[in-house]
């Protein structure tokens, strides 16, 4: 085997094995990383309960995504919610929203995997006609799976080769584990939206923001296959993203940033895309559909980079991104990160002129 071809196969190794153990199999003073979502913009349970109704009367979401295939065994998450408020035809001051997200992730060749199902409920609050504050609960069961079988350990290699009748000396070796574990969250959301009252929008002056901030694992469930007492550390979420049209084009800049932090591990995820409305929603015939295209990119800061794309057309639109590793792993990595594809189903439908809410604002008499 030529050497340098030798050499790079157990730099691959090396690095999928620190990958690994760094994120998943470390001991009580490390730290574990939630899954997250590049498209995070797309996972609005994920970042916050309080996006439970925020945005649209009812909305529903798939997410999958597939990385680090050139690594090691890829990690694949997939991802379903559905939120949408209760009360918004009642036009109170205020109203009541509900949601529900599902999650599967499959890491590495242990098939190292977590199940969760989450309940979510929300209020929120109008401000005035076009600003609105909500809140959010979120509580959740999930089930966290090994099969160490597929693992080799240390303890394992007779000074020739490894040899797998040998004992590991691992307390989770002798077959599959799981365990299981009860989740609590929290969060707030700042909305402002100027199509969602009485004015209508012809002239594209159309301005979208959101703010929020939320805490996971505020109960810091027990989190570990060795019993040692090590628990899920607590998730703190800082996000945004907005919509700000260029009046007397069709043209719209769509900026985005999330800020995780959860004990010594972070992330900081930041960029825009720029959203081309191609065609108007026919308000009374039906037959004519909006459409939209969005690209742009999002730089994961010391990680990555990555391009994304968002196609809508009425009430549905799909996504895709595609991370590109800038971190020391891209030796290994050869740069590849990991895609991800993105269905959204949301009413009512945002290309109509009286814009992305039902909701009229009607302040106490």
């Amino acid at each position: 085997m030529n050497t340098n071809k030798h050499s790079f196969i157990y730099l691959k190794r090396w690095c999928a094995w620190a990958l690994f153990f760094s994120f998943l199999l470390s001991g009580p003073d490390a730290s574990a990383q939630d899954i997250h979502f590049s498209q995070f913009y797309l996972a609005p349970l994920t970042q916050n309960p309080a996006m439970a109704g925020a945005l649209y009367d009812l909305q529903g979401i798939v997410n999958y995504k597939d990385q680090w295939q050139s690594v090691t065994a890829p990690y694949r998450t997939v991802a379903v919610s559905f939120d949408m408020r209760l009360n918004s035809k009642k036009r109170k001051k205020g109203f009541w929203a509900a949601g529900i997200n599902i999650f599967n992730d499959q890491a590495g060749d242990a098939g190292m995997g977590i199940t969760q199902a989450n309940l979510t409920a929300a209020y929120h609050v109008h401000m005035d006609e076009y600003n609105t504050l909500g809140a959010g609960l979120q509580g959740g069961f999930a089930q966290r799976t090994l099969s160490p079988g597929a693992l080799q350990w240390g303890n394992q290699y007779d000074g020739t080769s490894y040899n797998g009748s040998l004992s590991s000396g691992e307390p989770v070796s002798a077959g599959a584990t799981s365990f299981t574990y009860i989740d609590a969250g929290a969060g707030l959301v700042w909305t402002y939206n100027n199509t969602s009252g009485s004015r209508n929008v012809t002239d594209n002056h159309d301005l979208k923001f959101n703010l929020g901030v939320s805490v996971f694992h505020v109960n810091q469930p027990k989190y570990s296959f060795y019993n040692d007492g090590e628990k899920l550390y607590m998730k703190t979420v800082v996000h945004g993203d907005a919509l700000i049209s260029i009046p007397g084009t069709s043209l719209a800049v769509v900026p985005g940033f999330m800020y995780y932090r959860q004990e010594n591990v972070q992330e900081i995820f930041a960029g825009t895309m720029l959203r081309l409305k191609m065609k108007q929603e026919s308000k009374f015939t039906g037959f004519e559909k909006g459409a939209a295209i969005s690209v742009g990119g999002y730089y994961r800061a010391g990680d990555g980079v990555a391009a994304a794309m968002l196609l809508e057309y009425a009430n549905y639109a799909i996504g895709f991104s595609y991370d590109f590793n800038t971190s020391p792993l891209r030796t290994a990595s050869m740069v590849r990160g990991g895609v991800e594809v993105t269905l959204r189903f949301v009413t009512p439908n945002p290309f109509l002129k009286r814009g992305g809410s039902s909701i009229l604002y009607q302040p106490t008499p």
